[in-house]
C-alpha cells in the first residue's frame, strides 16, 4: 500500500515525525491481527506490505492507522495528515513478494535521498534483517 499526506506536504523528515506514527502502525498491524513484512516513511508517503490471515480486514487495519496517527498530528499541526484514500495491490503469489519489498525499501534511492538503502533511518518491518535490496 501507498499512503499519501495531506497536500503531499514532508511530513517525515526527522525522527520525531516518524517515530510516533510508527508505533501507531505496528500497534494497528497487530491489533488487526496484520504481519507488518515492511514499511518506509518517505518525507511525504508511506509504503507499506502487510500480511493479513482469515479475517484480516485491510480497511480495518488503515481506518485504525491513519486514524491515530492523524489524530495526534492534527492537534500538534493544526492540519490532516493523511489524504483520504490510500492505494493498495494485492500480490498474487510468492514471486511477487521480493519485488516489492525491493521496491519498497529501495525508494529512498530512487528519490535521491540516501545512495544505499540501508543508509535510510525511516524503514522497517519483518523483513528488513533479511533483504537484498538492489540499489
Amino acid at each position: 500500500m501507498t499512503v499519501s499526506t495531506w497536500n503531499r506536504e514532508r511530513a517525515f523528515t526527522d525522527a520525531a515525525e516518524v517515530q510516533p506514527c510508527r508505533i501507531m502502525l505496528e500497534d494497528a498491524a497487530r491489533d488487526t491481527a496484520f504481519r507488518l513484512l515492511a514499511y518506509c516513511f518517505m518525507p511525504d508517503h508511506v509504503h507499506l506490505l502487510v500480511e493479513g490471515s482469515e479475517g484480516s480486514d485491510l480497511a480495518r487495519l488503515m481506518k485504525r492507522f491513519k486514524q491515530a496517527s492523524s489524530f495526534e498530528y492534527k492537534r500538534r499541526m493544526g492540519q490532516p495528515l493523511w489524504q483520504r484514500s490510500y492505494y493498495d495491490h494485492l500480490l498474487r503469489g510468492p514471486d511477487e513478494l521480493q519485488p516489492a519489498i525491493e521496491y519498497i525499501l529501495s525508494n529512498p534511492v530512487q528519490a535521491g535521498l540516501v545512495e544505499n538503502a540501508h543508509d535510510y533511518p525511516f524503514t522497517g518491518g519483518e523483513v528488513v534483517g533479511e533483504r537484498q535490496v538492489a540499489t
